[in-house]
């Protein structure tokens, strides 16, 4: 149903260092799984095609020895300037300030999210410890030598989330916001289907060449992927007004016929999802709750 030209083939190897473009380099952390699919990517950005100088390093990952060893190993005789984070979930923000302890400097981040309170445990889970040493605003620059790094942003998956521009390379670190293998969770209270939708809209207008997501491979052939993108969740939209209409009134009823196709184990993933889209759907005016939000609620189409 999706439509999306998913890109999911990556070869690697855990703890390595890879140079996947002329500034950036990656090591992938050992904790695949349904919501990290083949682990946490870490960029590390510096000078063009080669090691040494002063470098930045985005979503440092889980607290894993193993990965924090090979990250140590991989920026020995480096200087890391910044330690930026996207959004504060276990799989990106945990090694943020060991890090940057071990590096002598800062973490850089959006303020604190919105705790999510759920009986389903959401993706690798919220890092409520987590608070940057610096708050980033939208469009805070970053700098080093040969490398420039815009913050951008972008809410909805989360409501602290930011990607990372780097001009150099018309490149854009996108965190959870888009990811080349998969569909983004949007989790409620924290994550909101209406920013989400303008935050996509937000990263196609600014015209990136590539998208380095934090989990999988890179995209490409950004302004398509982009499209089937919002296509997409615009389907999903309309398929949960269609099953509203025909008689569906709670989330998982509606879970279990739209996301039939999809891993079980996501299904309650899906249900906070299909969530923020009814939320979305009552604030403009389409659908009405029958009490307060929630999984347990039942929803009913507004007559056109």
């Amino acid at each position: 149903m999706s439509g999306i030209p998913f890109v999911r083939d990556l070869e690697f190897k855990y703890g390595d260092v890879a140079r996947v473009s002329p500034r950036i380099r990656r090591v992938i952390a050992q904790n695949p799984g349904p919501f990290t699919y083949l682990g946490t990517g870490v960029y590390i950005i510096g000078p063009k095609d080669k090691k040494g100088g002063d470098v930045a390093v985005i979503d440092p990952g889980p607290m894993i020895d193993e990965h924090f060893e090979a990250l140590k190993r991989t920026l020995d005789g480096e200087r890391i300037t910044h330690v930026l984070v996207t959004h504060s979930h276990m799989d990106h923000s945990p090694l943020a300030h060991p890090l940057a302890e071990w590096a002598g400097c800062k973490v850089y981040a959006a303020g604190p999210a919105i705790p999510t309170e759920s009986e389903v445990r959401m993706e690798a889970g919220d890092d409520l410890r987590f608070k940057p040493d610096i708050t980033v605003s939208d469009g805070d620059i970053f700098k080093g030598p040969d490398w420039t790094i815009e913050a951008i942003a972008t809410p909805g998956h989360t409501s602290n989330h930011l990607c990372f521009g780097l001009k150099e390379e018309n490149a854009l670190f996108s965190g959870d916001h888009v990811m080349g293998w998969s569909t983004t969770v949007i989790s409620p209270p924290d994550g909101h289907m209406g920013d989400y939708f303008a935050s996509l809209e937000k990263i196609r207008k600014l015209g990136f060449s590539t998208i380095w997501p934090t989990h999988g491979p890179p995209v490409t052939d950004v302004p398509p992927f982009l499209d089937a993108y919002i296509t997409h969740r615009k389907a999903r939209e309309q398929a949960i007004v269609d099953r509203l209409k025909a008689g569906d009134t709670l989330i998982p009823e509606m879970v279990k016929v739209i996301y039939k196709d999809v891993d079980k184990r996501l299904h309650p993933a899906a249900c906070h999802s299909v969530l923020a889209h009814i939320i979305y759907l009552v604030e403009t005016g389409r659908v009405k709750a029958e009490g307060p939000f929630g999984l347990a609620t039942q929803y009913r189409p507004v007559a056109a």
